[in-house]
C-alpha cells in the first residue's frame, strides 16, 4: 500500500455538527447514529433476498428501529456488479411503496433512499425519504438539483467507478486518502453550486467502492482527515469485502470484523454508521461508551435476574 507509515492529518471531529434533512435540523456529535439497511432487491450481496416481500421488509425496518436505528436506508438496486442496472421505473416500484409505509409507521426514524438516479430520488422524497444516499459520487449532477429543491440531505461518496462497475486496480492510487479528499472536495463544491445547502451534506469515503481491500484499509487508517470538510462522516463498513478479505469469511459471518471496523470508526469520530446488524452495533457502542467514560453510569445499575442465565426454554427457541 502506498503511503505506508505516513502520519495522516489529524483533523478533529466537529462537535455538534448540524444536519439539515427534509426541513428539520439535527445535531450530531454525541452517540453515533446507526443507519439500518433494508434492501428492496432480490440480489443483495449480504441477504440474497432474505426479505422478499413488502411486509417482510416492513417487519425488518421495524425491528431495526426498535434496536436503535436512527436512519433506515432503503435500496432498490443491488451494488452487485454482475447484474445490469435497474431501470428507474422498476426501482421506483420497489422503493416507493416501502418508503410510504415506513414514513407512516416509523415517524421517529429518518428514511434514506440508496440511489444515484434523480427520478428515483425525487419519487422517494415525495414518499417520505429525507436523505439521498448516492453511491455514484454525484455522477449525475441533477441529483443535487433534486436535493436542493426538496431540502433532502445528500451523501457525497468517493468512487472512481461507474455504478455497477467493479474497479479493483492495486495501482490505481498513488495515495488513496489524498484522492478521496480531492474527489469529495470537488463533489461537495459541485453540490453547493447546484443549490444544496452546506448543512444538507454528508461525507462518505466509500470503503470498497473502486478500491481493493488493501486500499480501503489504507483509506480508513487516515479517514480522520475527512473531518476537514466539517460535515458528518458516514462509514459504511458493515460486512464489507475488506473485512471478508482479512477474516476469510462470507458476508453474514463478518459480524465480529464489522464491530472492529466500527470501533475504529468511533476512534475517528465518525457520526453515522451504515450497518446490517443494528442490535449488535448498538450494544457495542453502549458498552464501549460506558468503558470510555463517555456516558454517565448510575450507581444503581444492576442486571435483572431474568438476564443472569440462559433458561432451557430460551435455548430451544
Amino acid at each position: 500500500m502506498s503511503g505506508a507509515g505516513a502520519e495522516p492529518p489529524r483533523a478533529p471531529a466537529p462537535a455538534g455538527v448540524l444536519l439539515r434533512a427534509g426541513g428539520e435540523t439535527h445535531a450530531l456529535g454525541g452517540r453515533p447514529w446507526l443507519m439500518g439497511i433494508v434492501n428492496a432487491t432480490p440480489d443483495s450481496f449480504s441477504d440474497a433476498g432474505l426479505h422478499p416481500t413488502l411486509d417482510a421488509r416492513l417487519r425488518l425496518a421495524g425491528e431495526l428501529a426498535a434496536e436503535g436505528a436512527r436512519v433506515i436506508d432503503v435500496g432498490g438496486e443491488s451494488g452487485v456488479t454482475n447484474r445490469p442496472p435497474v431501470q428507474p421505473a422498476q426501482e421506483i416500484e420497489r422503493v416507493v411503496p416501502l418508503i410510504e409505509r415506513l414514513a407512516a409507521a416509523l415517524p421517529q426514524v429518518l428514511i434514506s433512499v440508496d440511489t444515484y438516479k434523480p427520478a428515483v430520488a425525487a419519487a422517494a422524497i415525495a414518499a417520505g425519504a429525507v436523505i439521498v444516499n448516492d453511491v455514484s459520487g454525484l455522477r449525475d449532477p441533477e441529483l443535487a438539483d433534486v436535493c436542493a429543491t426538496t431540502g433532502a440531505a445528500l451523501v457525497v461518496m468517493h468512487t472512481r467507478a461507474a455504478p455497477k462497475q467493479r474497479l479493483q486496480d492495486p495501482g490505481r492510487y498513488d495515495d488513496v486518502l489524498a484522492d478521496v479528499i480531492a474527489f469529495i472536495g470537488e463533489r461537495l463544491e459541485l453540490a453547493r453550486s447546484r443549490g444544496v445547502d452546506e448543512r444538507q451534506l454528508i461525507v462518505d469515503p466509500g470503503p470498497d467502492f473502486a478500491k481493493t481491500p488493501a486500499q480501503t484499509i489504507e483509506l480508513l487508517r487516515g479517514a480522520r482527515a475527512l473531518h476537514e470538510f466539517g460535515r458528518p462522516l458516514l462509514l459504511a463498513v458493515s460486512r464489507k469485502d475488506f473485512v471478508g478479505a482479512l477474516t476469510g469469511r462470507p458476508p453474514r459471518e463478518r459480524g465480529a470484523g464489522t464491530l472492529a471496523a466500527l470501533a475504529h470508526g468511533m476512534d475517528l469520530g465518525a457520526q453515522i454508521f451504515r450497518v446490517h446488524d443494528v442490535a449488535a452495533a448498538a450494544d457495542f457502542i453502549t458498552v464501549l461508551a460506558a468503558l470510555r467514560g463517555e456516558e454517565a453510569i448510575p450507581s444503581a445499575l444492576a442486571l435483572p435476574d431474568e438476564l443472569r442465565w440462559e433458561r432451557p426454554d430460551q435455548q430451544l427457541e
